[in-house]
């Protein structure tokens, strides 16, 4: 594993502000498997490490698709630092026989990693030394003195001047450090040299420490969805598409003979193709009964079922007839009437603009709009993950 660059987790198992901390749940899933998804999906990232003292930690790590480093007991203390497990981490993984060019450091508790950072961190190191995640900082800091007066930290309390007006600061988030391999070794700590810093917004900045944090955390994953991993891409084996709002832009346009045409998206139905050909069963499941629902859907050549109130019945009946299992299974939906079809399936799926009262059973949340690019988009997401397989 020549000039590659993986990725250590220290998740250690005790913490004395949140009982088993790393595998609180933030969005339905334990901070550790959101961390161990991120990594997976970096375009940058070899291998994940999970270092651990804990059991529990490592069946979970493993079960996600993380190597597994058990630590010993002494570097597992609260006394211990991250710097001792990474050079611990190191030293094992080197011995297995990689020698990685580069690493990245990790930490469970910053529930919001997204994978272009883990990518942002990794490029820095082009021209740095090391690099951190860091958000902007427009907070005014203050400190007591020995005297017990508070004294301004990063501003004058005298010549109060606008914040604008102020010099740029950052804070650095806890998520992601990434640094040379040789060169961490031989300093024994994260930041040396020249330091590179890559910005990542507020409502993704959070890090927790007690239980106020996973609370805030909790009402932000509500609002954040992020990109499965690639086992869980892999895994599915059927796509269900709404047809309004989906497969179209959800607008309808009338003649003056009261006929409905509607707007689809050429690279849309070439992510369809596409997924076909890869031997993906496919369907379109619409409430609505209408001609251009069966127009579109022979054009593409995918089944069509219209016409049904109760979808996520006829759903369960698709699935049995095609000997499929919901968590086989995503459905990419965009309103309410999606709703117990998405809670059912093992992947959820909505466009950039869809209605928020499917927000609480979206698992990831599309770039693009409901017929411009979603379907794209998630077609070439599946593709990716099963050509990786076979590569």
């Amino acid at each position: 594993m020549a000039n590659s660059t993986v990725a250590i987790i220290p998740a250690r198992g005790g913490s004395k502000g949140i009982p088993d901390k790393n595998l609180q749940h933030v969005g339905g899933l334990p901070l550790l498997v959101r961390t161990i998804h991120a990594l997976q999906l970096s375009s940058s990232i070899s291998m994940v490490y999970v270092s651990t003292d804990s059991e529990s930690i490592a069946r979970l790590a493993s079960a996600y698709g993380a190597a597994v480093i058990m630590r010993p007991s002494d570097l597992s203390s609260d006394s211990a630092s991250s710097e001792s497990a990474l050079l611990h981490a190191i030293e094992v993984i080197e011995s297995r026989g990689q020698q990685p060019t580069s690493i990245v450091f990790a930490q469970c508790t910053s529930p919001f990693i997204e994978p272009a950072d883990v990518d942002g961190v990794i490029n820095l190191l082009d021209d740095h030394d090391c690099a951190l995640t860091v958000t902007e900082n427009h907070a005014f800091i203050w400190r007591n003195s020995a005297e017990g007066s508070a004294v301004g930290i990063n501003h004058n309390p005298i010549e109060r001047l606008p914040r604008q007006m102020l010099p740029a600061e950052y804070r650095e988030t806890g998520a992601l450090y990434a640094f040379n391999t040789k060169e961490f070794k031989s300093a024994k700590h994260r930041f040396f040299g020249k330091i590179g810093m890559f910005k990542v917004p507020g409502n993704r900045s959070i890090e927790i420490d007690d239980l106020s944090d996973l609370e805030l955390a909790n009402k932000v994953a509500e609002l954040i969805t992020v990109m499965p991993t690639d086992k869980t891409l892999r895994d599915m084996k059927a796509v269900v598409f709404d047809f309004d709002g989906v497969l179209t832009n959800n607008l309808v346009y009338l003649d003056e003979l009261g006929s409905e045409t509607v707007v689809c998206s050429r690279s849309d139905g070439l992510g369809i193709q596409m997924l076909k050909e890869s031997g993906f069963k496919l369907l379109i499941l619409s409430k609505e009964k209408n001609k251009v629902v069966s127009a579109r859907g022979r054009k593409l050549g995918v089944e069509v079922i219209q016409g049904c109130d109760d979808k996520r019945t006829r759903l369960v009946q698709w699935l049995s007839e095609n000997s499929l299992r919901p968590s086989e299974v995503v459905y990419i939906g965009n309103d309410i009437n999606d709703h117990d079809c998405m809670e059912f399936v093992g992947l959820s799926v909505a466009p950039a603009d869809a209605h928020p009262s499917i927000n609480s059973v979206t698992m990831w949340k599309m770039g693009n709009n409901g017929g411009s690019g979603a379907v794209r988009e998630l077609a070439d997401a599946l593709l990716h993950s099963r050509n990786n397989l076979l590569g």
